[in-house]
Parts: structure tokens; C-alpha cells; sequence
């Protein structure tokens, strides 16, 4: 396989079981970049056995943690990539493509992201497939802005689309998906409490049977049989501690 001089960026913490097909997915890039928050597994290992250059720095956020990683980048397009997401190979051949263009007149590029829930990729509701931008010249954008959670990027420029899917396997099962709803409900909290944001009664009881009315019902989550009804009904669980711990802080409680 040809590699192109584009840096790929990944952030992980105990990622041993995913890293290794991460990388693997994106092995048409000539730089691996991986900032490890300290991990206790094989992660860092694994990652240098694939030949990644592999930097630890301590977790602050997300949006300051994959900052950090383009920054160390060796060239300028930088593809960025969660350790539980793949290229998949229509993907691959379209950011190949793109590359040998010589990324004419665009900034970055966007694509689809499916979302694995359970042994199959989801289509429909709050799930269904959304649109990324992972794909950047870095010296016209990034990862901006204060939030450090549910981060993205921008540039100034134009975007454009690509076609196939980075494929995304987020949850190893539900206890971990429980786990990692309740960690985001208290980042999301804190940010929030932090930028002046204040819950309401109303709010803890509206805000999550609409999360479930819009997934479920005006954007066909149903449609998704059983995964469709679980998947909405975690959401609103999610919802719901949000809007809960939010609460408590302006009460001066300790969520």
C-alpha cells in the first residue's frame, strides 16, 4: 500500500483490544500520532509495535487532548480518529483519491460515521449515521473552541464530502456504556455549571422524553427494532443525569 503524507491522530487510555485495528484501518497515512492519557494496558506498546509515535500526556479533555495530538503532527492534512473508529475501505479510497487531487480547493472534508450498537450498525434516530469532520488542513483549522467534551472541529475554509463511512464501535458492552454516560452527564454538568448554565424542574422532566420523542419517533428509531427502543431509552437516562447534576451544582450539592 502507497502512503500518503498525512498524519493520523488518535487519542486513547486503555485501549489495548481496539488500537492495534485503529491504526491498522488507517495504515495508508505515513505518520501515527497517538497521545496516551496514561494508560495501565499494552495500549502504548501495541501502538509503537505499529509504528506509531506515541506521546503520554495526563487526560485535561478531549478537545485539549486531540489538540495536543495534531500539534505533533508532521504534516499538514492530519486525519483524526478515536482509538473505537475505523476507515472503512470505501473511505480509504476516497481519502486516497482525494489526496492524489492534491486536496483541490478544500480546507477539510467531511463523512459519515455509522455507529455500531450491539453487533449492527445503526440507521435511524439519534444514532443513525452523522456526518464528521476529521479530515483537515491543520494550518486553517482544528479542534477549537472551549468546550472539552462532545468537541469538534472547524476551519476556515471550505468543506467538503467524501463518500464510504468511518465505522465506529463505541460500547463493549453495556455496563461500559452506562459507565461512560455517567462520566459524560458530569463533564457536560460541570461545563456547563461552569459557563453560567442553570437547570430547571421543567427541564429535568421535558428535556429527556423529548430526546426520546425526536430519536424515536421523528427521526424513525423505531425503525431499528429492538436496538432502536434500547438505544433511545439509555439516551434518556443520559438526558436526565445531565440535566440532574446540573441542578444539584447551582444547589450547591456535589454530584
Amino acid at each position: 500500500m502507497t502512503r500518503r503524507p498525512i498524519s493520523l491522530c488518535v487519542i486513547t487510555q486503555n485501549e489495548a483490544d481496539r488500537i492495534r485495528d485503529c491504526l491498522a484501518s488507517a495504515s495508508f497515512c505515513d505518520d501515527l500520532v497517538v497521545v496516551d492519557g496514561g494508560s495501565i494496558d499494552d495500549t502504548q506498546a501495541i501502538a509503537r509495535e505499529m509504528g506509531a509515535r506515541v506521546f503520554e500526556r495526563k487526560f485535561d479533555g478531549f478537545r485539549s487532548q486531540k489538540a495536543f495530538a495534531v500539534a505533533q503532527a508532521k504534516h499538514e492534512w492530519v486525519l483524526c480518529l478515536d482509538a473505537d473508529e475505523r476507515v472503512g475501505d470505501e473511505l480509504r479510497a476516497a481519502i486516497e483519491k482525494a489526496f492524489d487531487a492534491g486536496f483541490a480547493g478544500a480546507a477539510g472534508y467531511r463523512f459519515y460515521r455509522r455507529n455500531d450498537f450491539f453487533g449492527r450498525f445503526m440507521q435511524h434516530g439519534n444514532a443513525g449515521a452523522d456526518k464528521v469532520l476529521r479530515l483537515f488542513d491543520r494550518r486553517q483549522g482544528g479542534w477549537r473552541g472551549p468546550r472539552e467534551i462532545h468537541e469538534s472541529v472547524s476551519v476556515d475554509g471550505d468543506v467538503k464530502m467524501l463518500g464510504g463511512y468511518l465505522d465506529h464501535y463505541p460500547y463493549r458492552s453495556l455496563s461500559e456504556l452506562m459507565a461512560k454516560q455517567e462520566r459524560y452527564a458530569h463533564m457536560m454538568a460541570t461545563e456547563e455549571f461552569a459557563a453560567g448554565k442553570r437547570a430547571t424542574l421543567t427541564q429535568i422532566i421535558v428535556s429527556p422524553m423529548w430526546r426520546f420523542f425526536r430519536g424515536y419517533v421523528l427521526r424513525a428509531g423505531f425503525l431499528d427494532g429492538w436496538r432502536g427502543i434500547v438505544y433511545a431509552l439509555l439516551r434518556v437516562e443520559y438526558v436526565r443525569r445531565k440535566y440532574v447534576k446540573l441542578y444539584l451544582l447551582q444547589h450547591g450539592q456535589k454530584p
